[in-house]
């Protein structure tokens, strides 16, 4: 019985092909480099970045309707806020604090409107950018071919 359970319990094989190899990092299949300029970013830089978004929704929300209820506002600038300065800049405010911005990975051009659209829509659900790849992009970025990267 000890044989049944090491099998599965002990981890992939070493000799497996399957599983990524050691010289593999995140990005790697994206032609990404492994760290600096280009690379992708963590999930907690990530999630900071959408914080720091949040909070400027916030208080943008509170300023339009002066202390009244933001709560559906609040998701409503979020959601402006990030269509369009990933469309104008590729970035969000929160994302150029944190210095990541948001590129395409299957050409070097801008994310573009319906690509920043798709990616805003799919994060309002926040599903789908925690369920991840090998690489470490939401389901968001892998629905536009996209990839939040880390800027400087």
């Amino acid at each position: 019985m000890a044989r049944i359970t090491g099998s599965w319990l002990s981890g992939p094989d070493a000799a497996d092909p399957g599983g990524p190899g050691p010289d593999e990092y995140p990005g790697k299949l994206l032609g990404l480099p492994e760290s600096g300029a280009g690379s992708l970013v963590s999930m907690m830089r990530r999630i900071a970045g959408l914080f720091i978004d949040w909070f400027i929704a916030m208080g943008i929300a509170a300023i339009i309707t002066r202390g009244g209820s933001i709560n559906t506002l609040t998701l409503l600038v979020w959601f402006v806020l990030g269509v369009g300065c990933v469309t104008l800049f590729g970035f969000t405010p929160g994302q150029f604090f944190l210095r990541m911005r948001v590129i395409r990975v299957d050409a070097e051009a801008t994310v573009g409107f319906v690509r920043a659209l798709a990616r805003q829509v799919l994060l309002i659900f926040v599903v789908p950018a925690l369920f991840t790849d090998s690489d470490g992009r939401g389901m968001h970025d892998r629905a536009t071919g996209t990839a939040l990267v880390r800027s400087r």
